[in-house]
């Protein structure tokens, strides 16, 4: 069972990555959502819990959830979460040739 974290540090973290990193989201899912089906044109972070993210994106007009397993395997503590996002970006990156910007 994945570890379940509370809801204001969920509310918190989607509040961040919807607001301060809609580019971050669309890479993310681009990288990591099964071939086919045509681009993502647009991809909103739902929720998350131990064992990864999840996201809502949309294709050709159409919405469906992405679910991508954190790159470390579970986490447990908050701390982690950005490590693990900023993991997922990387490895986006890396995965469509795109040049990372770097982390602070």
């Amino acid at each position: 069972m994945p570890h379940i974290f509370d809801a204001d540090v969920v509310s918190a973290i989607l509040r961040h990555m919807n607001g301060d990193h809609t580019d971050d989201n669309l890479l993310i899912t681009r990288a990591f959502s099964p071939a086919g089906g045509g681009e993502i044109t647009d991809a909103v972070m739902t929720g998350l819990d131990g064992d990864g993210g999840v996201w809502e994106i949309t294709r050709a007009g159409v919405p469906s959830e992405l679910r991508v397993a954190w790159p470390s395997g579970a986490i447990s503590d908050r701390p982690a979460v950005r490590r693990e996002v900023v993991a997922l970006y990387d490895l986006a990156c890396e995965k469509l040739g795109v040049e990372p910007r770097p982390h602070a």
